[in-house]
């Protein structure tokens, strides 16, 4: 079976939940943005959970299938339609062979989730099939889907009968958004007070926010604690050595606009960390809209881990309520 690209929307891209391993290779983890609705989309259509769906963002796509089959669409707010006729999101939709997916404008966050079962049965690059568009590495022939691609989807595994994710199991969040970090490596490099007000100010999601990572606007800049720049760093105060990124760290280039690292992010470079946000925060910076009012909470590592454990278990009953 093949869903045909009649048009491909804004942006949209094969993923998965990606390919962690190669981080030290300088290869990025790729994968979806908002990984719990991956999940929860493939999930709802029979697949497992690491199945490769598309990531579409802000517009989404129209697809026309060859076969019957069973889609859902999980993640941001955009209305569903099949030839027209409109659908819920977080549902298992029939669809029946010559009929069109489509979407109207997009209500509330910015990427969705399709999954179709069976999955998208692109070739497998360094263990997944998620898109890696700069190193043209993964997805359908390692960049975004085009008008006239046609995608290869695999057998379903198993049948589907009209499951859908109860509102207590979606994602929400409230005005202004807040993302957890826990400081360091390099929060020595600002004075205290600096710190305490960068925590303190809200900021807003600037433009610049893509799956390489979220910049953001609007608090007062960092200020340094002087010191000699060691031999190896550039000369802006806020270049350090080169280190290693982790997925999530915060870095702040002059100590203007902190830009968070996400899927398609470089492993190193010579700008210095704030700190890292939270795995279980990563999931809502994929679904932040530009100019969406934000604040960052300090919290330690305990509390980090934590989050991680509710997260897992929040996981665990959306698997326990589909099956």
């Amino acid at each position: 079976m093949a869903v045909k690209v009649i048009n491909p929307g804004l942006l949209t891209s094969v993923q998965d939940l990606g390919r962690p391993g190669y981080f030290h290779l300088g290869i990025p983890t790729s994968g979806a943005m908002d990984s719990y609705a991956m999940r929860a989309a493939n999930l709802l259509v029979g697949n497992d959970e690491g199945a490769a769906g598309l990531e579409a963002v802000f517009v989404g796509p129209k697809l026309e299938f060859t076969q019957d089959s069973v889609v859902a669409i999980t993640g941001a707010e955009m209305p569903v339609r099949v030839d027209g006729q409109e659908h819920p999101g977080w549902s298992a939709i029939p669809v029946k062979a010559g009929q069109t997916l489509s979407f109207d404008y997009l209500k509330s966050g910015a990427r969705i989730y399709i999954a179709i079962a069976g999955g998208i049965d692109v070739p497998v690059a360094l263990g997944s099939r998620s898109t890696y568009p700069i190193g043209a590495l993964g997805g359908f022939k390692g960049r975004a889907i085009a008008a006239g691609d046609e995608l290869p989807v695999g057998k379903a595994s198993k049948s589907v009968n009209g499951a859908s994710v109860p509102e207590n199991l979606r994602r929400k969040s409230a005005m202004p958004v807040e993302l957890r970090i826990v400081p360091g490596l390099y929060d020595h490099r600002v004075t205290k007070s600096s710190l305490d007000r960068f925590f303190d100010e809200e900021w807003k999601v600037a433009p610049e926010a893509d799956r390489m990572g979220y910049r953001f606007k609007g608090g007062t800049p960092l200020e340094f604690v002087e010191r000699e720049q060691p031999f190896g760093a550039g000369s802006d105060p806020s270049n350090i050595v080169d280190s290693c990124y982790p997925y999530g760290s915060v870095q702040v280039p002059g100590g203007t606009e902190p830009i968070i690292l996400h899927r398609d992010a470089v492993s190193g470079g010579g700008y210095f960390m704030i700190g890292t946000v939270i795995s279980a925060d990563m999931d809502l910076i994929g679904q932040l809209q530009p100019n969406t009012p934000s604040r960052f909470r300090r919290v330690t590592m305990e509390d980090a881990m934590q989050a991680r454990h509710e997260e897992a278990a929040r996981l665990d009953r959306l698997r326990a309520h589909l099956g």
